[in-house]
């Protein structure tokens, strides 16, 4: 009796252990690593055959991309070849503008991949590349909308302190993100993105982390999401939060008033669409690897990928927030449409405004004549 009660003990003692050595394999989006690849748990394959991520996500960036494309392109060709004078909050939306655009010049292999039920079929060279150039464009995204918030903080709180030196420093500090930024993804190239899912017979790119280079992935993306997220927000929130209390104190005049509620309104659009688009997915990239780290149960895979996906929305949103912030912007791209030169542009401000002193005169005439528009 003693020695089958013990035998019940030992059967019972190692189903225990099968049970929780079954549930460690399922656990942090990893898998147990075998030579031909890894094969995941009951969560990670549902996810990955999910119409989450294999209808909905690519649909996204078929958006993101069509609208991204020719918007970021736009920004980029009035930046460079319609602004004449350049001043650093110019060069500073040129920089995100060309960031954006490298992002979304690869959204189409991203496409294929979900499309093709997230079996990536590019080789490991192209998932790296995709995947820097991916986290390159949040951060380099991050980084240069922090500097676009602390220059309009310095615009709007001393408008007559503009230095000669400010587009040298704009910049440089433009050409140190960009180096600093492209310097923190090289880790992203010494460890396997690809990997193959050997019980779905599929080869994911980024989507499952290999039991063995955990600790180097989880420890690269906890730190890029404390000092490539955290640190710019609290420079953005903090120089809009400055930055409308110096409107609210100036709004005691009534002739600026209704512009300074303009800017108001426009300072807290782009501050919620910044806190909109990066946040969800910085949180939850915090959440993923630490779980993945702590080798917890990850059950919020799903939602992690769906605020990537929306994280990359930045890139389309982009363009229309320069609209708005700029007047100059939109008036070239204005021109841009209507095919009007640089030329044609400056005849007809001095023709308006010869237009406007022939009236204040009781004169009219008008070299009207000369405003026509250049052949596309």
């Amino acid at each position: 009796m003693a020695a089958r009660a013990r035998a019940l003990h030992l059967f019972l003692l190692l189903c225990f252990l099968h049970t929780c050595a079954s549930e460690k394999e399922d656990r942090g989006f990893t898998g147990t690593e075998t030579s031909d690849g890894v094969w995941v748990g009951s969560v990670a394959k549902q996810v990955l055959s999910s119409r989450l991520t294999t209808v909905f996500l690519p649909i996204v960036y078929i958006v993101v991309f069509a609208v991204g494309l020719p918007t970021n392109a736009l920004a980029i060709w009035v930046f460079l070849f319609r602004t004449k004078k350049k001043h650093p909050s110019a060069i500073y939306m040129a920089n995100l503008a060309m960031a954006d655009l490298l992002f979304v010049i690869w959204v189409p292999l991203k496409i294929s991949y979900h499309f093709n039920g997230n079996d990536w079929i590019y080789g490991e060279g192209l998932c790296k590349v995709l995947v820097a150039f991916f986290y390159g464009n949040m951060y380099c995204s991050i980084a240069f909308i922090a500097c676009i918030s602390v220059q309009r903080y310095w615009a709007v709180v001393h408008p007559l302190s503009r230095s000669p030196r400010a587009n040298t420093v704009a910049a440089s500090v433009s050409v140190a993100v960009w180096a600093a930024v492209w310097l923190v993804t090289v880790p992203l190239f010494l460890y396997d993105q690809e990997v193959r899912v050997t019980n779905l017979n599929i080869r994911t790119c980024h989507d499952v982390t290999r039991f063995s280079q955990k600790k180097m992935a989880a420890g690269y993306f906890l730190t890029m999401g404390t000092v490539g997220f955290v640190a710019p927000t609290v420079v953005c929130v903090i120089s809009y939060v400055l930055m409308l209390k110096a409107l609210r104190n100036s709004m005691a005049d009534p002739a600026i008033a209704k512009k300074r509620q303009k800017a108001v309104v426009l300072i807290v659009t782009v501050l919620v669409m910044f806190l909109v688009c990066f946040t969800p997915s910085n949180v939850m990239l915090l959440v993923h690897y630490t779980l993945l780290l702590g080798e917890a149960d990850d059950n919020l895979y799903g939602f992690y990928v769906s605020t990537l996906c929306l994280a990359s929305l930045n890139s389309c949103l982009d363009p229309f927030v320069y609209y708005f912030i700029s007047e100059e912007f939109r008036d070239h791209v204005k021109n841009t449409f209507l095919c009007r030169s640089e030329r044609t542009v400056e005849r007809m401000r001095v023709s308006f405004s010869a237009l406007k002193y022939s009236k204040k005169t009781n004169t009219y005439a008008s070299d009207s004549g000369n405003t026509q528009s250049t052949e596309c």
